[in-house]
């Protein structure tokens, strides 16, 4: 009985945290990239894989308002703290890892050695798809390519970022596990890099309820927090 009262206390906690959650308005422009960006829209507002009254992405959307920060230096000072994502990040600099534009296709076998670098990620065994090397990557429009290289100018890990609307999206972010902080460097860069830019209102990294406590931690330590996302297409 103990167990079961823990168990609704638990649900009835979580459904209050979702209710309480700000509000996104996420606008996917076809104006953008057509094919891709209509695709994507049905992706992330289709059923809920366990959940089917709610969308896939809407509940816990793990966002970064942009246009909260002045700047680069702003966003980084939001982040700094013990263990915080600004740590993280001076410790990569200060090892040689630098963030850059890429073009996959010239580092076709350090992706596939990266993808193949584990087993599993987030407890559950690699996909078919990562397993298998790639020949060729075609590059979309709507998207940009980063990566990660070390000191040798080996790519260590990598990112790829869809433009959609008033918001852009990591669509795939994968590197070697190490203690380096090249994830963190990843990842903070591009955000800094998008809030320079001033051409997105939200930068979204999948969804936050969703990921396993290391995950969670990761995006909180970069600034990401939930929201609930409200999709519309134009």
């Amino acid at each position: 009985m103990n167990n079961l009262l823990a168990t609704v206390s638990d649900h009835v906690a979580t459904v209050s945290q979702l209710l309480r959650l700000p509000v996104a308005h996420l606008y996917f422009d076809l104006a953008i990239a057509p094919v891709n960006v209509r695709a994507t829209y049905r992706y992330y507002t289709k059923a809920h894989p366990r959940f089917k009254i709610i969308q896939h992405k809407s509940w816990g959307a793990a966002l970064i308002d942009l246009q909260h920060f002045q700047g680069r230096s702003d966003y980084i000072d939001s982040i700094k703290g013990r263990n915080l994502g600004a740590h993280h990040i001076r410790r990569a600099r200060a090892r040689g890892y630098t963030l850059a534009e890429i073009d996959r296709n010239d580092h076709v076998d350090a992706i596939h050695a990266i993808n193949t670098s584990v087993g599993a990620r987030q407890g559950r065994a690699m996909d078919q798809h990562y397993l298998e090397k790639q020949r060729r990557y075609d590059r979309l429009s709507n998207f940009t390519y980063y990566g990660v290289l070390d000191l040798d100018g080996k790519l260590v890990a990598y990112a790829n970022v869809g433009r959609y609307g008033n918001f852009h999206a990591f669509e795939q972010l994968m590197g070697y596990r190490n203690n380096d902080g090249i994830m963190h460097l990843l990842v903070g860069d591009i955000t800094a890099g998008l809030i320079d830019q001033g051409l997105a209102r939200y930068l979204m990294y999948d969804t936050y309820f969703g990921a396993l406590p290391g995950l969670r931690q990761f995006k909180t330590m970069l600034g990401f927090t939930p929201y609930r996302a409200i999709y519309h297409l134009r």
